[in-house]
This record gives C-alpha cells, structure tokens and sequence, in this order.
C-alpha cells in the first residue's frame, strides 16, 4: 500500500553535501527537542532579537495545479505563534515542489530547515528521486497547535490526512491510489527555531503514521 509521504526507497546512507557538516536520522524520536544535535552546526538562533525577515528575499515556490497543500488554523491571533505556521507551511510546500521538480538540493528546502530537519528532507526527496516517483492530491493539515518553550524555540505538533493524496509514477503519470485506512492520517511533533535572517526555520521532526490523536 502506498502513502503519500512514505518513500518506498530505503533510507539513503549518506547525506547530500550541501546540507550540513553531520549526518542524522533527521528525526527527534523522543521529542525533546532541548538536546543538542551531535555533529550538526546550529545554524539557528532563537534570539528574541532576531529582526523580521524581509519577504522580497524568500525564495519563490511554485506547485502544479494537482498538488494542493490545505492548511487549517492559519491565523491564531498571535502574530508570533502565526509566523511559526506560516513558515512550516512554506517548508512543506517547498519539499513537494522539491519531490516534484525532482531536486534534493532545492534551495526553498533548505531555507525553511536547518540540522536534522535538513537532513532528513534530503533524505525522503532523494528517495522519491531514486524510486522515479513525484507526488500529487490533497493533503490537509489539521489541528496545528504552536508552544513556546523558555530557550525560544517553538514546538509545533499537527496532523496530516492523506485520504487524497498519493505518490506518481514520474515517466508514466501513473497515479498509485490506494484505499484510505489509519496509516493515511500522520501525527507530526517539530521543533523550530528562529534564525538571524528572523524565519523559523524546522530543525526537529518526529512523525507518527497511524496516530489515534488524527483518526477521524
């Protein structure tokens, strides 16, 4: 069975160079995301200081008219927990368009992801190049909820339904459908950090398929 988001390579051995100096599983498995990340630069700050980043320097993404990308909660009423949204929003629609155009070193990518989180984008968007698949659908993201923790950072957690969205064969355009069940639904637990330019970039991903919290 196919799902969206689950690459059917296995995870790659080595990671792309233009990412960072170490390597990961790109994933914070037990959510605590006040540890330090051995062998990565943190190339984050999360300094209240950090000015607010200029938009005209934010890389353009574009997706196809059959990938949509349905975001719920995107104003909280807090400009600040409404920045840490709007840039994780950008960073999941810069990995699809990266899927897509078929390009691990794609520079959107990286601009909303730093550490681990680098790393393991890298990862999944050169397993897709590998298998010769692109995406395509729908995929909602709900229940998005934003916290601040005493170093500055965000933790952001949220759900993905991906009832109507599936991988695609790239030569062919061969859709691969498959019946909606409980491992369609994703269970996501990030850490963000704000960086000197003042976005918030996703440094920490920990994701559960199948989770009961995003049941229906």
């Amino acid at each position: 069975m196919t799902h969206r988001h689950l690459t059917a390579a296995a995870a790659l051995t080595a990671c792309t160079a233009l990412l960072l100096s170490g390597c990961g599983s790109g994933d914070d498995p037990e959510g605590k995301s006040d540890d330090k990340i051995a062998g990565a630069e943190d190339a984050s700050s999360s300094s209240p200081s950090a000015s607010a980043p200029d938009d005209s320097k934010r890389p353009s993404i574009k997706l196809p008219k059959d990938d949509v990308l349905i975001f719920e909660n995107r104003k909280t009423g807090d400009p600040k927990k409404d920045a840490v949204l709007s840039d994780n929003e950008q960073r999941l629609r810069a990995i699809d368009a990266a899927i897509i155009e078929g390009d691990p070193e794609s520079e959107p990518v990286y601009f909303y992801s730093a550490r681990d989180a680098a790393v393991s984008a890298a990862k999944s968007i050169q397993s897709y190049v590998d298998d010769d698949l692109s995406v395509t659908g729908t995929v909602r993201y709900f229940d998005r909820s934003v916290t601040f923790r005493s170093d500055g950072s965000a933790r952001l957690t949220y759900c993905s339904d991906e009832t109507k969205g599936f991988a695609k064969e790239r030569k062919t355009g061969k859709v691969l459908q498959s019946a909606p069940d409980e491992n369609s639904y994703v269970f996501y637990d990030t850490r963000l950090d704000r960086n000197e330019a003042g976005v918030w970039q996703t440094t920490g991903v920990k994701s559960q398929r199948g989770a009961e919290q995003c049941q229906p």
